[in-house]
């Protein structure tokens, strides 16, 4: 396989709005934190404190999702150099393992989106009990 310098460069857009994505899901889950966390302060209510917990899971998420993106992205960068200095295998390599932290970050993705559903559904199940 021969990789040329434009194919890693192709992920660069793709990662760039995924950060954006990302980085807009972390800082509204901070915001929510610290605006339930007042609320427990005040009502010790346990639906705040599964609510809690469920966001501490969606951050560890999070944080994996921002992680393994970067490391794609420093990975496209290598992979391009590589290709530059005409060391293709170094490039593949790279370039494939970009591709795989990428599509790692992206199940990370899916499974936060589960755990935001469970935390409608914490509320829901409150509704419901009242």
């Amino acid at each position: 396989m021969t990789l040329e310098i434009s194919t890693p460069a192709l992920l660069f857009p793709a990662v760039s709005l995924l950060f954006l994505a990302y980085t807009n899901r972390f800082l509204h889950l901070a915001a929510l934190v610290r605006t339930l966390h007042r609320d427990w302060v005040e009502l010790k209510d346990e639906a705040l404190r599964a609510q809690i917990d469920n966001l501490r899971r969606r951050l560890i998420l999070i944080r994996w999702i921002q992680l393994l993106g970067a490391l794609s992205l420093l990975l496209c960068v290598v992979s391009m150099v590589s290709v530059m200095f005409d060391i293709q295998l170094l490039g593949v390599v790279c370039f494939i393992s970009a591709l795989t932290l990428m599509g790692a970050s992206l199940v990370f993705l899916v499974l936060e989106i589960w755990y935001s559903g469970g935390a409608l559904q914490i509320l829901i199940k409150r509704v419901e009990e009242e």
